[in-house]
């Protein structure tokens, strides 16, 4: 209905008529009392206005049954406004476990996307329709936001750790993608594109070009140039804990808690070994800060989720 409207884009994922209808819903309450209170204010400036010097006003009590009123029924509205709300977040905050995974790279002032099998992007996103797609993203230098309006979703992007974001594409199509976080000078040309194609189309494109080594191909590379398997290797009496079925799992740390071994977690303990240690074992993994990209962290992780993946098939 407000397709062809210029301040609302068009609705192409399966988030996007959610949103509109929260956001509608409170757009015609504030239009309500918004307009309740002003009319409110006029009549009763008029009707009880001061008519003469000499008039005094008779002294008001007061109704108990009116302030009982004037506060549940906004409460009351409140309320619906959160508990609708907090259903819609926890379902955007949850992406579908067949989630399509890609890797998402802010940098001032470009988007770089990663495939899973290998393909790579630069301010352009593939991705196939009835699809759900979770993107796991970070930055390398300040804090960015990915916007995509025709989706209705957007989530910063923030450098030394993961953020994550999904949706699931209803139209095939191209719509904008932005940075709706101010991050420097050139911020207004941090923007993009998302190419929404057919599954037949999407497979296509995804094996013709010069796709190149998968991630975990990369970073099993990497993984063996820093000499990683010396102390991880899965074996008794190794320096460090095995990583072979880590990724998903309970990690119990040095003086009590626990963690799950997620991309975040991962990503921590390559940058900042000292930050968890694992119980049983010494702190002497040195970091990696500075001496591995953003995008190579991403192929370190992906290598070692995939180590999960084939724990679990032997």
């Amino acid at each position: 209905m407000w397709e062809n409207f210029p301040l609302f884009p068009e609705a192409a994922s399966t988030a996007a008529s959610r949103v509109d209808r929260l956001f509608f819903f409170i757009l015609i309450v504030c239009a309500f009392f918004t307009l309740l209170i002003f009319t409110l204010v006029f009549t009763f400036a008029i009707r009880y206005r001061r008519r003469s010097p000499s008039e005094r006003p008779r002294p008001i009590s007061g109704s108990l049954r009116l302030e009982i009123v004037w506060s549940l029924v906004p409460l009351a509205i409140a309320m619906v406004i959160f508990a609708w709300g907090s259903r819609l977040y926890v379902a955007l905050a949850r992406p579908p476990a067949e989630a399509l995974h890609i890797f998402v790279v802010g940098k001032q002032w470009m988007w770089k996307f990663q495939h899973i099998e290998g393909q790579r992007e630069i301010n352009e996103l593939h991705v196939p329709v009835g699809k759900p797609v979770r993107l796991t993203m970070s930055s390398e230098d300040v804090i960015h936001s990915l916007f995509v309006p025709a989706f209705r979703v957007k989530t910063d992007v923030l450098p030394g750790r993961y953020t994550r974001m999904w949706f699931e594409a209803t139209k095939p199509g191209t719509y904008h993608l932005f940075c709706a976080e101010y991050c420097g000078t050139s911020h207004s040309e941090m923007r993009g594109r998302v190419v929404v194609m057919e599954p037949a189309r999407f497979q296509e494109w995804l094996g013709g070009g010069r796709a190149g080594e998968s991630l975990e191909a990369r970073g099993a590379q990497l993984f063996a140039q820093l000499g990683c398997a010396s102390c991880h290797e899965p074996a008794p009496g190794a320096r460090g804990p095995s990583l072979v079925g880590l990724f998903g799992k309970t990690v119990e740390l040095q003086g009590g808690g626990s963690v799950t071994a997620d991309e975040t977690y991962l990503r921590e303990s390559i940058v900042n070994p000292q930050a968890k240690i694992v119980s049983g074992f010494q702190p002497i993994m040195p970091t990696y800060a500075g001496q591995v990209s953003e995008e190579g962290l991403l192929q370190l992780v992906v290598y070692i989720m995939s180590l999960e993946e084939k724990a679990a098939r032997k």
